[in-house]
């Protein structure tokens, strides 16, 4: 297949290139130009949020690895300050995310593009960057993709919005389109500082402690590409890791900091995941391969 990949020049880009490079023909799409170790491959220098941009891009591709987002809400009250400081305007996450992937889904279209993988967020759930005093409403744990979404940020909004627009195209176009709630995304380099700065937890963590290496979310990201004739014309995957981030194990931090939670607490067996990645791994055979634990 020839292959588009969005934010070529990011830090999970270079694990997806490497994970596709052996068997398919890439293009990659930045706004800045690759690390030198992709001199080889095609660049477009571009950008999401411009259409013609993308239809450029999208010419002659068979399918697409859209990784390219704003990673947090530029307009959250207590992150203004950063988005300042970093020179975005508080419409940035919006932009990006809905009008960004709007575009390169309608350039998809014109171009034929078979298939779209689209790198998503668990915070689709809102039950990070909360802005209300509103606690997240747990339904059951752990968490799937049939619970609830309670968005309040523009980022997790972004996130999950943008899941229900790949599946209008789906409905449309019949692209195939999936995308993946992705936890913390964490190379190796991560993972071994994980290890080093890890404590007893002291609070309950609105982000149930979630993680991902960023190989398995390349592996994830390949599997779901190559699988898309088996799969449903579209679906959303939860893509995280086995276990947490917690040194204790994931009943314990429960009994400690959220007792309440405990009647919808189920197989939840030492340092087990909060979120359930199950159905990813029925669908495509997909296994968590990585852990921040292995350096000890």
């Amino acid at each position: 297949m020839r292959v588009l990949i969005t934010a070529a020049n990011g830090k999970l880009g270079a694990y997806v290139i490497r994970a596709l490079a052996r068997e398919h023909d890439l293009v990659l799409f930045a706004r800045h130009q690759p690390d030198a170790e992709f001199n080889d491959l095609p660049w477009i220098q571009g950008d999401i949020t411009s259409l013609d941009d993308c239809r450029r891009a999208t010419q002659g591709i068979d399918a697409i690895q859209h990784l390219a987002a704003q990673p947090w809400p530029t307009d959250h009250p207590q992150m203004r300050e950063q988005a300042q400081a970093e020179g975005l305007e508080i419409e940035t996450t919006f932009h990006a995310n809905m009008v960004g992937v709007y575009n390169l889904m309608q350039a998809a279209a014109e171009a034929t593009v078979r298939t779209v993988v689209m790198a998503g967020s668990n915070c689709a759930l809102g039950h990070g960057f909360r802005i209300s005093a509103t606690p997240f409403p747990h339904a059951f744990l752990p968490i799937d993709e049939t619970h609830p979404t309670w968005p309040e940020d523009s980022y997790s909004f972004t996130k999950r919005a943008g899941e229900d627009l790949l599946a209008s195209y789906t409905r449309a176009y019949g692209i195939r389109t999936y995308v993946t709630r992705i936890a913390g995304i964490c190379p190796p380099a991560r993972r071994r500082q994980m290890l080093a700065d890890a404590t007893p937890t002291t609070a309950w963590d609105p982000w149930l402690w979630g993680w991902v290496g960023s190989e398995d979310v390349a592996s994830a990201h390949r599997l779901l590409m190559e699988q898309a004739d088996e799969l449903p014309p579209h679906d959303v995957y939860f893509l995280n890791a086995d276990d947490t981030t917690a040194l204790e194990p994931t009943r314990d931090l429960i009994e400690c900091f959220r007792p309440d939670l405990l009647p919808l607490a189920r197989k939840l067996d030492g340092y087990a995941s909060l979120i359930t990645c199950t159905k990813l791994k029925a669908a495509t055979g997909w296994r968590h391969q990585t852990t921040w634990r292995e350096f000890q």
